[in-house]
Protein backbone atom coordinates (compact mmCIF):
# COMPACT_ATOMS: atom_id res chain seq x y z
CA UNK A 1 0.00 0.00 0.00
CA UNK A 2 1.27 3.43 -0.88
CA UNK A 3 0.29 6.81 0.50
CA UNK A 4 1.31 10.14 -0.96
CA UNK A 5 0.91 12.76 1.75
CA UNK A 6 0.64 16.47 1.04
CA UNK A 7 0.50 19.04 3.82
CA UNK A 8 -2.15 21.56 2.77
CA UNK A 9 -3.64 24.87 3.81
CA UNK A 10 -6.92 23.68 2.26
CA UNK A 11 -8.19 21.07 -0.19
CA UNK A 12 -11.40 19.84 -1.75
CA UNK A 13 -12.80 17.10 -3.99
CA UNK A 14 -15.54 17.49 -6.57
CA UNK A 15 -17.37 14.78 -8.51
CA UNK A 16 -19.40 15.74 -11.59
CA UNK A 17 -19.01 19.40 -10.69
CA UNK A 18 -20.34 18.97 -7.14
CA UNK A 19 -18.07 19.38 -4.13
CA UNK A 20 -18.16 16.20 -2.03
CA UNK A 21 -15.40 16.94 0.50
CA UNK A 22 -13.44 19.91 1.85
CA UNK A 23 -10.82 20.40 4.55
CA UNK A 24 -8.91 23.32 5.97
CA UNK A 25 -5.35 22.92 7.19
CA UNK A 26 -4.14 19.35 7.31
CA UNK A 27 -3.15 16.50 5.05
CA UNK A 28 -4.35 15.21 1.73
CA UNK A 29 -3.52 11.52 1.53
CA UNK A 30 -3.67 9.79 -1.83
CA UNK A 31 -3.97 6.06 -1.11
CA UNK A 32 -2.98 3.31 -3.53
CA UNK A 33 -4.03 -0.22 -2.59
CA UNK A 34 -1.76 -2.93 -4.01
CA UNK A 35 -2.61 -6.54 -4.72
CA UNK A 36 -1.85 -8.51 -1.56
CA UNK A 37 -2.30 -5.60 0.87
CA UNK A 38 -3.77 -6.42 4.28
CA UNK A 39 -4.88 -4.96 7.60
CA UNK A 40 -1.21 -4.77 8.62
CA UNK A 41 -0.49 -2.38 5.75
CA UNK A 42 -3.42 -0.19 6.75
CA UNK A 43 -2.44 -0.06 10.43
CA UNK A 44 1.17 0.75 9.61
CA UNK A 45 0.32 3.59 7.21
CA UNK A 46 -2.45 5.18 9.28
CA UNK A 47 -0.23 5.22 12.36
CA UNK A 48 2.67 6.65 10.38
CA UNK A 49 0.50 9.35 8.78
CA UNK A 50 -1.16 10.66 11.94
CA UNK A 51 2.10 10.58 13.92
CA UNK A 52 4.53 11.86 11.28
CA UNK A 53 6.03 15.13 12.54
CA UNK A 54 5.63 17.38 9.50
CA UNK A 55 3.99 20.42 11.07
CA UNK A 56 6.11 23.28 12.37
CA UNK A 57 6.40 24.20 16.03
CA UNK A 58 6.92 27.75 17.33
CA UNK A 59 10.58 27.61 16.25
CA UNK A 60 9.62 26.60 12.68
CA UNK A 61 10.94 23.03 13.06
CA UNK A 62 9.02 19.92 12.00
CA UNK A 63 8.19 18.72 15.50
CA UNK A 64 4.40 18.38 15.47
CA UNK A 65 2.18 15.62 14.09
CA UNK A 66 -1.31 15.73 12.62
CA UNK A 67 -2.55 14.58 16.03
CA UNK A 68 -0.68 17.39 17.79
CA UNK A 69 -2.18 20.13 15.60
CA UNK A 70 -5.59 18.44 15.16
CA UNK A 71 -5.13 18.47 11.40
CA UNK A 72 -7.95 17.51 9.09
CA UNK A 73 -7.46 14.62 6.67
CA UNK A 74 -8.73 14.27 3.12
CA UNK A 75 -8.31 10.67 1.95
CA UNK A 76 -8.53 9.91 -1.75
CA UNK A 77 -8.20 6.46 -3.32
CA UNK A 78 -5.71 6.62 -6.20
CA UNK A 79 -4.74 3.36 -7.91
CA UNK A 80 -2.30 5.22 -10.19
CA UNK A 81 0.20 5.29 -7.30
CA UNK A 82 0.85 1.63 -8.20
CA UNK A 83 1.84 2.38 -11.80
CA UNK A 84 4.71 0.56 -13.52
CA UNK A 85 6.30 2.53 -16.35
CA UNK A 86 9.44 0.47 -16.86
CA UNK A 87 8.32 -0.97 -20.21
CA UNK A 88 6.93 0.92 -23.15
CA UNK A 89 4.91 4.08 -22.95
CA UNK A 90 1.60 2.83 -21.64
CA UNK A 91 1.41 2.67 -17.83
CA UNK A 92 0.69 -0.73 -16.33
CA UNK A 93 -1.53 -0.98 -13.27
CA UNK A 94 -1.22 -4.73 -12.66
CA UNK A 95 0.25 -4.11 -9.18
CA UNK A 96 -2.96 -2.38 -8.06
CA UNK A 97 -5.58 -4.41 -6.23
CA UNK A 98 -8.78 -4.98 -8.23
CA UNK A 99 -11.68 -2.71 -7.18
CA UNK A 100 -13.54 -5.48 -5.31
CA UNK A 101 -10.50 -5.93 -3.05
CA UNK A 102 -9.30 -2.30 -2.97
CA UNK A 103 -12.69 -0.81 -2.02
CA UNK A 104 -13.06 -2.59 1.33
CA UNK A 105 -9.40 -1.98 2.20
CA UNK A 106 -9.74 1.73 1.43
CA UNK A 107 -12.89 1.87 3.60
CA UNK A 108 -10.98 0.20 6.44
CA UNK A 109 -8.18 2.76 5.95
CA UNK A 110 -10.78 5.53 6.34
CA UNK A 111 -12.25 3.84 9.42
CA UNK A 112 -8.86 3.54 11.12
CA UNK A 113 -8.02 7.16 10.27
CA UNK A 114 -11.31 8.27 11.84
CA UNK A 115 -10.50 6.21 14.94
CA UNK A 116 -7.52 8.54 15.49
CA UNK A 117 -10.01 11.26 16.45
CA UNK A 118 -9.08 13.54 13.56
CA UNK A 119 -11.67 14.97 11.19
CA UNK A 120 -11.63 12.84 8.04
CA UNK A 121 -13.19 13.60 4.67
CA UNK A 122 -12.96 11.37 1.59
CA UNK A 123 -13.16 11.41 -2.15
CA UNK A 124 -15.40 8.91 -3.92
CA UNK A 125 -14.03 5.46 -4.71
CA UNK A 126 -13.97 4.63 -8.46
CA UNK A 127 -15.25 8.08 -9.43
CA UNK A 128 -13.57 10.65 -11.66
CA UNK A 129 -12.62 13.40 -9.19
CA UNK A 130 -11.32 16.93 -9.38
CA UNK A 131 -8.96 17.36 -6.43
CA UNK A 132 -7.95 20.91 -5.50
CA UNK A 133 -4.84 20.91 -3.33
CA UNK A 134 -3.19 23.98 -1.83
CA UNK A 135 0.13 22.36 -0.89
CA UNK A 136 1.63 24.09 2.15
CA UNK A 137 5.39 24.35 2.05
CA UNK A 138 5.31 22.49 -0.28
CA UNK A 139 5.53 19.34 1.79
CA UNK A 140 4.97 16.06 -0.07
CA UNK A 141 6.00 12.65 1.30
CA UNK A 142 5.62 9.17 -0.18
CA UNK A 143 5.08 6.23 2.18
CA UNK A 144 5.09 2.58 1.18
CA UNK A 145 3.97 -0.09 3.65
CA UNK A 146 6.24 -2.61 1.97
CA UNK A 147 9.26 -0.58 3.07
CA UNK A 148 8.54 -0.93 6.79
Amino acid sequence: MKALIQRVSKASVAVAGQEVARIGGGLVVLVGVAAGDSQDDIGYLVSKIVNLRIFADEAGKFNLSALDVKAELLLVSQFTLLVDTRKGRRPSFTAAAPPDKAGPLFEEFVSQARASGLTVQTGRFRQHMQVAIHNDGPVTIMLDSRGK
